[in-house]
């Protein structure tokens, strides 16, 4: 096999829903405030038995129910995305796979913070071109709500909760498209989850300058690995930070023909879990047409960055 593609979405979400209002209740806030400054109108918290790899688990469980091309029982290797797992050993992977009922899988975890899930979508991908794995689930997941300030307005709210993974399999035709990835590291501490406990924080104001000046070239960067141009993108799945942040970028870029997914409106900024939510409730919803060039690209933490072009399922 060549290269590898995309079977199947899912995802999962908490069932409490927080509103604008209620964080309101919390802090000096208001939903106008909220909306006009990130976009977001409401986010998705876990109750203590949502766990980061009980979240992961259900939607691995929804990615796998979503195809019948593959049973849990061919899956050799797990891929979770997460940095707000609590517990270093098992890791979150291990945890997934002994509750998916697999056998003798690989199993990674990878903290790259909100650009996590395409670092281990495109280590699943390399791994499998390689020939040490052949079917992987991949999973971003996380309870930032663990890390929030609840009595900090600034970071408050933007986070929600909440899950999304894909089966991928070997394939003698690429469906993912080439990486680019990497980082500043003079701007690691823009965005972090430090100390104990861990509180999330970040320069707001920088990671807009950078996001909104610097991500347009990177998103065609990978438009041009993967041999295309933004005209050519059906879908824009960016990570769900900011709308302020997604509207001027996807503009910018030019992807004038595509889909821009703005889940972060109803689910906030859930880090690494952000990009396969959205892509899994766009599948769901049937908004991307089954062949059309997705354009997936995560950033925040580190400060890193990771972006490759799907062929939709």
């Amino acid at each position: 096999m060549t290269g590898t593609r995309i079977v199947s979405m899912g995802h999962y979400q908490p069932g409490k829903v927080v509103t604008n209002d209620d964080i309101a209740k919390l802090v000096d806030t208001s939903d106008e405030w909220i909306q006009s400054r990130v976009g977001i109108r409401s986010r998705h918290i876990g109750d203590p038995t949502e766990t980061v790899d009980e979240m992961a688990t259900r939607a691995a469980e929804n990615a796998l129910a979503n195809q019948d091309l593959l049973t849990a029982a061919d899956i050799d290797l797990v891929v979770v995305a997460t940095t707000t797992a609590v517990d270093r050993s098992p890791n979150t992977a291990a945890r997934v796979a002994w509750k998916l009922g697999l056998k003798t899988p690989a199993v990674l975890d990878i903290n790259v913070a909100c650009s996590g899930f395409n670092h281990a979508l495109a280590i699943a991908d390399h791994t499998i071109r390689a020939g040490s794995a052949t079917n992987a689930v991949v999973v971003g997941s996380e309870r930032m709500s663990d890390a929030t300030d609840w009595t900090d307005r600034t970071t408050c709210v933007l986070v929600g909760d909440g899950a999304g993974a894909v089966v991928l399999t070997a394939s003698d035709e690429p469906k993912v498209g080439p990486v680019v990835w990497g980082s500043l590291p003079e701007m690691s501490s823009a965005v972090r989850i430090e100390g104990s406990p861990p509180r999330f924080a970040q320069e707001g104001q920088a990671v807009y300058r950078w996001a909104t000046t610097k991500l347009p070239g990177i998103a065609r960067q990978v438009c041009e690995r993967a041999g295309l141009t933004p005209e050519d993108l059906g879908a824009v799945v960016l990570h769900q930070a900011n709308l302020r942040i997604i509207e001027p970028v996807a503009q910018r870029l030019g992807a004038v023909n595509a889909i821009i997914a703005k889940d972060v409106v109803v689910s906030g900024n859930t880090s690494a879990a952000s990009v396969p939510l959205a892509l899994s409730k766009m599948a769901e919803q049937g908004e991307i047409p089954s062949g059309t060039p997705t354009l997936l690209l995560g950033f925040g933490g580190g400060l890193a960055y990771a972006g490759q072009v799907i062929v939709f399922p």
